[in-house]
């Protein structure tokens, strides 16, 4: 029987977790040739990633280099994503999210004229400078993109106001969660020892736009924090971008109760967002897993393209404000009611049922598109 041949594209660390529920759901389909493409625009996270999901890519670009600028990177990948589609010639392109990696890979695919189909479609802040670039790359990204999966409704509207088909939309729920309940099941152990009483943040601070003041006022506030609340433990994966790293062993090094870990595998990260009392985070993921497990959200940024956790009251934007994030806290570990308000296990972001809903959606695509010639 022909299959059809389908890149799935990844390229760091959170691509690979979203993306590995839709890449296995695929490699179990009669009429699917997958070939799993990784750009390597983060190196080590990814590959950690890869190996929690028990994928192998077939093509690594190898792509990162120390102290990449973002025009470095994009102009590397774009001559590496063409050569691969120029050699393998895949009938469809699949990515999620909206890293450099996926911009150029919508790019390479409308150079070659080959469908490039979007997960995780939709997400807006309406302001192209935050966060940066990623704003500006799904938004360019939705232009060129054959098929959108949208991950909820108020993603779908965003596209349909930007004049996008709605035929070519479909809302499938965030594969993310998908990620989640599979890892569930293995009921992975915490990577650290914690006293039974302890009062547990898992935080997660690194993106570009609060390097510098915000992140020095963040970290005042955990200090502020482990002074107000001695049974407090904080557990912070630390980014490896210098930026962030410096400043938190700096900061933070020295506080007997953070835990400074590198970054962990996804299986090690559920333990840790299992066992918290709540999430102080700047990263996407994060404010889509935690509500699925019943943990409030205190997101560290002023604006989110994932709304819907705010809308339902699971979740909360705090800024980087060393006074909003001490008393936002404060409220959640003194304040059993307005806890409980907030952990309330709403899931706005899914079923865990989103790369089936993919899955049949190419499947449906491809039924009326001709096998390539030869």
């Amino acid at each position: 029987m022909l299959r059809r041949r389908i890149c799935c594209l990844v390229g760091t660390r959170p691509e690979v977790i979203k993306m590995a529920p839709v890449i296995l759901a695929l490699k179990q389909q009669h009429w699917a040739e997958v070939d799993v493409l990784a750009t390597a625009q983060h190196r080590g996270l990814l590959d950690q990633a890869l190996s929690d999901f028990g994928i192998t890519p077939d093509h690594d670009l190898d792509a990162m280099l120390p102290d990449q600028t973002l025009a470095g990177l994009t102009s590397r990948l774009l001559q590496k994503v063409d050569d691969y589609l120029r050699v393998v010639e895949p009938e469809l392109v699949i990515a999620q999210g909206d890293t450099t990696t996926v911009f150029v890979a919508s790019l390479a695919c409308f150079y070659r004229r080959i469908p490039f189909t979007h997960v995780e479609a939709g997400l807006r802040t309406f302001d192209l400078a935050y966060p940066f670039p990623e704003e500006f790359n799904r938004v360019v990204t939705s232009i060129s993109a054959k098929l959108h999966f949208a991950p909820t409704a108020g993603a779908r509207d965003n596209l349909l106001k930007e004049g996008i088909d709605d035929q070519s939309i479909l809302v499938t729920g965030n594969t993310v969660i998908d990620a989640l309940f599979l890892t569930r099941n293995h009921r992975p152990a915490l990577p650290i020892a914690l006293p039974d009483d302890a009062q547990v943040i898992l935080m997660s601070a690194h993106r570009r736009e609060n390097f510098g003041k915000p992140l020095n006022q963040v970290f005042l506030a955990v200090q502020d924090l482990l002074k107000n609340f001695p049974r407090l433990h904080v557990i912070y994966p630390v980014h490896p971008n210098p930026n962030v790293k410096a400043m938190a062993e700096t900061m933070l090094g020295q506080e007997a109760r953070v835990h400074l870990l590198e970054p962990l595998n996804y299986p090690s990260l559920f333990a840790a967002l299992d066992r918290c009392d709540l999430v102080l985070t700047d990263s996407g993921g994060l404010q889509e897993e935690a509500p699925a497990l019943s943990k409030p959200v205190l997101v560290l940024r002023n604006e989110t393209e994932r709304p819907e956790a705010v809308h339902a009251g699971v979740a909360a934007l705090v800024g980087a404000s060393r006074a909003g994030i001490v008393a936002a806290v404060t409220r959640l570990l003194s304040d059993a009611a307005f806890y409980q308000s907030m952990a309330k296990g709403v899931s706005p972001y899914g079923d865990g049922h989103a790369a089936t809903r993919i899955c049949d959606r190419l499947e449906k695509y491809f039924a009326t598109v001709p096998f390539p010639a030869g």
